[in-house]
């Protein structure tokens, strides 16, 4: 039997009302300095005595891909998921990472878990080059249930306002995929309906971009970037392109990761399901100038950017 997303018990459609309600009243709150908020990979921020250098920052969690952690006894490397999905988020607007903080919420502190936890940060903040620099540890019993945890963090990073990400994307310019490592920390709470919770694949650590995306950042070779998290390509490419704007994404430009075909066939899932829910095998979309695309060899064509005529994503062969 066919499921989706809101039978899995995740609510799309109140999620964005939420986030419709709740704009206005974080906007109430902006000044001056507010350069990018809600709705943004990353939230930026100008520093008052200095407008031309920002503040970006992020935060997020691991999400349901906990449980999968739990069921497995392993725990090791949620941790890198945590700073992989903020780090990320930073990278899209061109920002150098400078520090993280994460905050770890048990119903009984348990010291060797928390050790292994934390061991995970730390690898994931040596790879995106961010500093651990504080957090908070709550013990919570009677919120979570017995042997359950939660797991947030929150990151920094700073970047020239003349450098900021997305700039210049026009029409014309070339969409290119940078491979993710599997299902990211994504859509977990469908995923645990189809796949057994005891898959070991389910656990591979989310990719973190930062050593691969500096060079070309240094080399000023892209003009935008999308993290692919949760609402995959359809809902995060558009993210990065300015109004009047589309991206026309090619389907047969790569073959998915076998995860996500075992997914579809055994949970039955909808392409347009497929599509809102998870990565599809790309976890970042660079748009480049249509001379710079041949530099970067390692990134997957994905297709370009067009006018936009109706949707803010278009699926077929770029012509």
């Amino acid at each position: 039997m066919a499921i989706d997303y809101t039978q899995a018990g995740v609510d799309i459609a109140a999620g964005e009302e939420t986030v419709q309600r709740l704009t206005p009243l974080a906007t109430s709150t902006y000044d001056a300095n507010v350069r990018t908020g809600v709705g943004s990979f990353a939230a930026a921020y100008a520093l008052p005595q200095d407008s031309s250098q920002l503040l970006v920052s992020a935060t997020d969690g691991v999400g349901t891909k906990l449980l999968v952690a739990l069921a497995q006894n392993k725990v090791d490397t949620i941790g890198i998921d945590l700073v992989a999905m903020i780090a990320n988020d930073l990278l899209t607007t061109g920002a150098q990472p400078l520090f993280f903080l994460d905050y770890l919420a048990v119903d009984k502190l348990r010291p060797d878990q928390a050790t292994q936890i934390l061991a995970g940060i730390v690898a994931g903040c040596r790879q995106a080059r961010l500093a651990l620099i504080g957090g908070e540890t709550a013990e919570m019993p009677g919120i979570y249930p017995a042997d359950h945890f939660d797991l947030a963090g929150f990151g920094v990073g700073q970047v020239a306002a003349a450098e900021q990400l997305p700039a210049g994307i026009q029409a014309g310019d070339v969409l290119l995929g940078l491979p993710s490592s599997g299902l990211h920390s994504n859509g977990f709470s469908l995923v645990r309906q189809v796949l057994p919770i005891t898959d070991g694949a389910l656990l591979t650590p989310t990719r973190i971009y930062e050593p691969v995306v500096r060079p070309l950042l240094d080399q000023h070779l892209l003009h935008g970037l999308a993290h692919i998290t949760g609402g995959g390509l359809q809902e995060n490419v558009p993210r990065m392109l300015p109004k009047g704007l589309a991206a026309r994404i090619d389907p047969a430009a790569w073959n998915w990761p076998a995860i996500f075909t075992r997914l579809q066939h055994t949970g039955g899932l909808s392409l347009a399901t497929m599509r809102q829910t998870f990565n599809l095998g790309i976890g970042m979309v660079l748009a480049v100038a249509p001379e710079n695309a041949a530099a970067i060899p390692a990134a997957i064509r994905l297709g370009a950017v067009v006018p936009r005529t109706q949707d803010a994503l278009e699926w077929g062969p770029v012509v």
